[in-house]
C-alpha cells in the first residue's frame, strides 16, 4: 500500500493513491481467485475474435461412425476377400471394364454402394455438421461514490483502502464464478432429473434450471445417488468424452462434477460405497490437484462449490415448476446477509463438467482505430477509479468510485458432453 503526506498533499495525493490502487486491483483479482472455485479454475478462455460483430457462430461435427450403405442405418464396416473385386471377364490382361466396376459396387452409374450385388463391398462415413451461435454479453459494476475528504481526515485509512480492495476483489470473483455456472448451465445439453424409480435424461434442452425451465418438483424425487452417476459415466464414455477427460485410472477415464459439500458427502457415505474411497490411491490429474482434490470416487473427481443452485417449490404456480433460492440476500443499504432459505431449500443440481463443452471468449483491450485512440478497457474484471468532475455533483473534484466492466461469449463446442443433474436434497433414496 502507498503512503502518502496528509498534511500537504491533501486530497490530491488521496485521489493519486486510489488510481494506483486501481491499477493494482487486476492482479490481486487473479492472485486471490487462483484455485478457489472450479468454475474460475477449469473453464478455459480465449479472446473473442475482433472485427467479426458481437455474435458470432462456431462450426460443430457430431460424431460419425461406419454405415454399410451410404443412406442407409445399419452400423459397422462390411469386409471381403482381397483379390476378388471384380468378377471374372474375358478382358485382357491389365484391362479394367468400368461398367462392370460401377454394377459391382462402385459409386458410378449403375452402383449399389455397400450392397450385396457386388464383391466390392464398400462402407461409408458421413459427416454432420450444425452451427452454433455465440454472442457476447458484458456487466458494469460501480463501487459507492467515495468521498476524499472522509478519507482525508479518517482514523486507518490504509484499512479502510485496504477493505475497499478487498471488497472489489471478491465482487469480481464471485461475479465471474457465477457467470461461469450460469453460462454452463445454459449450453449443457443433458438435464437429469433424480426419481425414485429411474432417472430421466432429457437431451436437447433449451434453458437451463435457473432460467426457469419448467421442471415440475413433482418430477424430482430422488437424492443424488452412484447409481444416477454410474448411469451419466457410461453414458459419456460411450460418447466419446473420455478421450479428453480430466484424468485416467486403471485404463479409465475420470470425469470432474461441481457438487455442494452436502451432495459429495451424501455420495462417498452411500451404503456399499465406502470401500472406493479408502482404497483408492491413484494419483490425481495436475489440473484437479491445486482445487485440493486427493482421489477420485467412482469414475469422477468431487470439486465442491458451496454456492452450488437450489431451488424450492415455485408457489406462484401451484407447485409445478421451481424456483431459484440464492444463497445471499441483499439489503437496500448493499448488505449482504446469508439466506436462511437456502439452507432449508429442497432441490439442488449438480454439472458433471468437460472441457470440451464450452469456452469463455473475453475481449482483448482496445485502445484506438482508424487513427483515434482512447484509454483501454480491461473486460477481465480490473476496476479504474473514477474522479469526474461536474458543476453541480462534483465541482471541487472530490468525489470518485471505482468502476469496472466485464465481458465474456460463452463458445459452445460438445455440449453434448455436459450434464445439469436435479435432485431433492432432503430424499436418501438411491435413485437408480
Amino acid at each position: 500500500m502507498s503512503t502518502f503526506d496528509v498534511g500537504s498533499a491533501g486530497t490530491t495525493a488521496i485521489n493519486t493513491i486510489l488510481a494506483e490502487e486501481a491499477n493494482r486491483i487486476g492482479k490481486d483479482i487473479y492472485s486471490r481467485t487462483l484455485h478457489t472455485s472450479p468454475w474460475l479454475d477449469l473453464t478455459k478462455q480465449s479472446a473473442f475474435a475482433d472485427g467479426m460483430g458481437y455474435q458470432q457462430t462456431t462450426l460443430i461435427y457430431d460424431r460419425a461412425i461406419v454405415k454399410t450403405s451410404e443412406t442407409g442405418t445399419e452400423v459397422g464396416a462390411t469386409w471381403s476377400a482381397v483379390g476378388n473385386q471384380f468378377s471374372a471377364t474375358s478382358l485382357s490382361s491389365g484391362q479394367i471394364d468400368d461398367a462392370a466396376q460401377d454394377a459391382q459396387g462402385g459409386r458410378g452409374t449403375g452402383g449399389t454402394g455397400g450392397s450385396s450385388s457386388g464383391t466390392d463391398k464398400r462402407s461409408f462415413v458421413n459427416f454432420n455438421k450444425k452451427l452454433k451461435a455465440f454472442s457476447l454479453q458484458r456487466a458494469v459494476i460501480e463501487s459507492p461514490r467515495i468521498s476524499l475528504e472522509d478519507l482525508r481526515f479518517a482514523a486507518h485509512r490504509q484499512d479502510q483502502l485496504r477493505a475497499i480492495m478487498d471488497i472489489m476483489t471478491q465482487v469480481t470473483r464471485n461475479t465471474w464464478e457465477t457467470r461461469y455456472r450460469d453460462e454452463f448451465d445454459l449450453v449443457a445439453d443433458n438435464l437429469v432429473v433424480c426419481k425414485s424409480a429411474s432417472s430421466s435424461i432429457t437431451s436437447g434442452k433449451e434453458a437451463s434450471p435457473t432460467s426457469g425451465e419448467a421442471v415440475g418438483d413433482a418430477e424430482i424425487t430422488a437424492n443424488i445417488s452412484n447409481a444416477i452417476l454410474d448411469k451419466v459415466y457410461f453414458r459419456q464414455v460411450r460418447a466419446g468424452a473420455g478421450s479428453n477427460a480430466y484424468g485416467r485410472e486403471n485404463g479409465r477415464p475420470v470425469f470432474s462434477i461441481v457438487l455442494s459439500s452436502e451432495a459429495s458427502y451424501q455420495l462417498q457415505t452411500e451404503a456399499g460405497f465406502r470401500d472406493d474411497v479408502r482404497y483408492n490411491n491413484a494419483k490425481v490429474s495436475d489440473l484437479i490437484a491445486p482445487l485440493g482434490v486427493e482421489k477420485s470416487f467412482r469414475g469422477f473427481y468431487h470439486l465442491v462449490d458451496d454456492l452450488a443452485p437450489r431451488f424450492n417449490d415455485d408457489t406462484t404456480s401451484s407447485g409445478s415448476a421451481i424456483v431459484a433460492v440464492e444463497p445471499y440476500t441483499v439489503s437496500g443499504s448493499g448488505i449482504a446477509t446469508p439466506n436462511s432459505a437456502y439452507e432449508s431449500a429442497t432441490f439442488e443440481a449438480a454439472f458433471v463438467l468437460h472441457p470440451e463443452v464450452c469456452e469463455a471468449q473475453i475481449p482483448n483491450p482496445l485502445s484506438g482505430s482508424n487513427g483515434l485512440s482512447f484509454d483501454p478497457i480491461n473486460y477481465r474484471g480490473k476496476f479504474d477509479w473514477k474522479n469526474i468532475a461536474n458543476e453541480i455533483t462534483n465541482p471541487d473534484g472530490s468525489i470518485g468510485f471505482f468502476r469496472g466492466v466485464l465481458a465474456s461469449a460463452t463458445k459452445p463446442i460438445k455440449t453434448e458432453f455436459g450434464y445439469v443433474i436435479l435432485f431433492k436434497r432432503d430424499s436418501s433414496t438411491p435413485a437408480a
